[in-house]
């Protein structure tokens, strides 16, 4: 069953030692992800949601990018570069993400990008019956 995920980029992650002024690479990477995006296939972006926000937390391992959906584990992903092969990768990711049941992603199911970097995966919510 295909659900949307959602896939939060990161704004304003710089990598170490980056300079403060001009475009912060995680802008550059939800730029590259938008085209990405509008170039991929329908079908598998229409269960992806994408959105920017200023700070994932993961500053000392930028950029950085969460996948998150109803009732699914929830992952964040780091060390990741602002280009656009990465955009690509990160959206066939949380396209299988939102095709999974439960968000497990598996390290050799992921694409080669997101099969390191990985600082968090955290378990579904508990439902309201099971709190």
């Amino acid at each position: 069953m295909t659900t949307t995920t959602e896939l939060i980029v990161c704004t304003t992650c710089r990598p170490p030692g980056a300079p403060r002024e001009g475009l912060a690479a995680g802008e550059e990477l939800l730029d590259a992800v938008r085209w990405a995006q509008a170039d991929g296939p329908a079908s598998a972006m229409a269960s992806v949601r994408v959105r920017g926000v200023a700070c994932l937390g993961g500053c000392s391992r930028a950029c950085t990018v969460a996948l998150q959906a109803p009732g699914k584990a929830s992952y964040l992903f780091g060390d990741l570069a602002p280009d656009a092969e990465t955009a690509r990768q990160v959206l066939q990711c949380a396209a299988l993400h939102a095709a999974t049941a439960d968000g497990q992603l598996p390290r050799q199911a992921r694409p080669e990008r997101l099969r390191g970097g990985l600082l968090a995966r955290l378990p579904a919510p508990l439902a309201a019956s099971e709190a």
